[in-house]
């Protein structure tokens, strides 16, 4: 299993809404890397979700329930499905990342503009020791 980070602002998006619907189609991403990180994903795999904007944290953890699919008409784009997991603990911010050294080759970090981007497991436990674990 692979795991994986990814943005959305929570104006447009939120943890909450993801709560609320059960599933959402993670579609709308425009970058080129991203894309392919989505297309690298499988079902099963895990990612943080990230509030960007004005939050800046990781607040939960989602799965991965379908594998990339054409987002868009012109099919160059992707999607993928995700369903909530559990959320952190208590969330973990960006400069709570950013200040612990077993995250400093975190790609999000090397990419800041990168919705998608992948998690070591060293960084990916890391984060959730961070957080306190999941509330179940």
């Amino acid at each position: 299993m692979a795991h994986w980070l990814m943005k959305s602002e929570p104006e447009s998006y939120s943890w909450d809404d993801l709560v609320r619907d059960g599933t959402t189609e993670w579609d709308g991403v425009r970058n080129p890397t991203a894309r392919i990180h989505l297309r690298a994903m499988q079902v099963g795999d895990e990612a943080f979700f990230y509030h960007s904007g004005a939050d800046k944290a990781c607040v939960g953890v989602m799965q991965v329930t379908r594998t990339a699919q054409p987002d868009g008409p012109d099919g160059k784009w992707v999607s993928v499905a995700v369903a909530p997991v559990a959320a952190l603990a208590s969330p973990v911010t960006l400069a709570t990342i950013k200040g612990d050294a077993r995250l400093a080759g975190l790609e999000m970090i090397r990419q800041s503009r990168l919705s998608v981007s992948p998690v070591g497991d060293a960084e990916w436990q890391a984060i959730i020791n961070l957080a306190g674990g999941t509330k179940n």
